[in-house]
């Protein structure tokens, strides 16, 4: 009869803990779905700090989100914090290589910069991924004619 009762107050903590656990990780997710959301919604909006705050909050729930650094990219880039730009416009295309509008602003930087063999390595890389953004590799070879003499010289 023990043994019994055992057996059932057993199952009963382990079915409680496994509906904790669950509730945990539901609840856990869609804090970080409100998180992006909201951080989305406050970048729409121009609001870059708090936006910007959101989406690190974000990424501390979901490490993985190659959007959210994507967006820092783009409130960096903003803010002409090169350095922050290019690490979160990195981190993005390493979590999500077919990342186009990453690979596209990386292209516009390193335009920008005159980097033009880094330039046409990320061109070839963009040409075989991009399905939205197809059409910025005609100017993006343009004006890879125009730095090319650059280089030469």
């Amino acid at each position: 009869m023990k043994l019994k009762k055992m057996k059932s107050i057993n199952t009963i903590v382990f079915n409680l803990l496994a509906v904790i656990i669950a509730v945990f990780f539901i609840s856990n997710n869609s804090l970080s779905e409100n998180f992006f959301s909201e951080a989305k919604q406050e970048f729409d909006e121009k609001n870059y700090e708090d936006s910007k705050f959101l989406f690190q909050r974000n990424i501390v729930f979901n490490p993985k989100d190659a959007e959210s650094y994507l967006y820092l990219a783009k409130i960096y880039k903003n803010e002409e914090n090169e350095k922050e730009e290019i690490k979160n416009l990195n981190t993005t295309l390493l979590l999500d290589p077919k990342n186009e509008e990453a690979m596209h602003l990386l292209i516009n930087y390193e335009l920008k910069k005159s980097n033009y063999s880094r330039v046409k390595e990320l061109k070839e890389n963009f040409s075989t991924i991009c399905k939205n953004l197809c059409k910025k590799i005609e100017n993006i070879e343009k004006l890879l004619a125009d730095i090319e003499p650059k280089n030469g010289s």
